[in-house]
């Protein structure tokens, strides 16, 4: 097989792929926020996501930007590169396209996964107590979320990698949040104490 060919096909199965990379589209949304060189973007990834995603090195960044390149989902700005200065990158229809299906697909995943952890608590119907107990620690972290969430005043909060919109965003999120997690504890506890009292018959 001719080597182009070979190439050919390999970029195309790359695309086809699925990319799981947290990192990568992260890194995928500074750009498409706006168009950036790689050493401004690892010093965005640190201010923006610092506790949530890490970079194991600027190098991290060369890397993943060549992925989202060869799958098409960013481009190099257009223009005459004077000798070693760096490469600005902007994001592509496609990338734009694919990181809204990807962040809609978080959501589904966030679910699926809440959704998996009661069925398996669901399993410990015929040792409620054990199950209260489950609840009873869910609560806590529940609290500790709710306690380390910084809350809205009239002098605005502290921004998230630049943007007091972000920052608005993620504490109206987790305390909305956390009170949907703590009224289903405290539903998930009137179960389990009337099944523990014998009022409700394990099923």
């Amino acid at each position: 097989m001719h080597y182009a060919t070979r190439v050919m096909g390999a970029a195309r199965d790359v695309q086809s792929t699925p990319m799981h990379s947290p990192v990568n589209w992260a890194l995928l949304g500074l750009v498409i926020e706006r168009p950036s060189y790689a050493y401004e973007l690892a010093q965005r990834f640190e201010r923006t996501y610092e506790g949530a995603l890490s970079l194991s090195s600027v190098s991290h960044v060369y890397t993943a930007l060549a992925a989202l390149k060869n799958r098409g989902l960013i481009e190099e700005v257009p223009g005459v590169r004077v000798g070693r200065r760096p490469r600005r990158f902007t994001a592509t229809a496609k990338g734009l396209s694919d990181y809204r299906e990807w962040l809609l697909s978080q959501l589904s995943e966030d679910r699926r996964r809440q959704r998996l952890f009661v069925l398996q608590l669901a399993a410990l119907t015929r040792d409620p107590q054990g199950a209260l107990g489950i609840v009873a620690d869910y609560e806590r972290e529940c609290l500790q979320e709710a306690a380390n969430t910084p809350l809205l005043g009239g002098q605005g909060v502290a921004s998230v990698g630049g943007s007091e919109l972000a920052a608005r965003l993620i504490a109206e999120e987790h305390r909305l949040a956390v009170g949907a997690k703590l009224a289903w504890a405290q539903y998930a506890r009137r179960e389990l104490n009337d099944l523990a009292s014998g009022r409700v018959p394990p099923r």
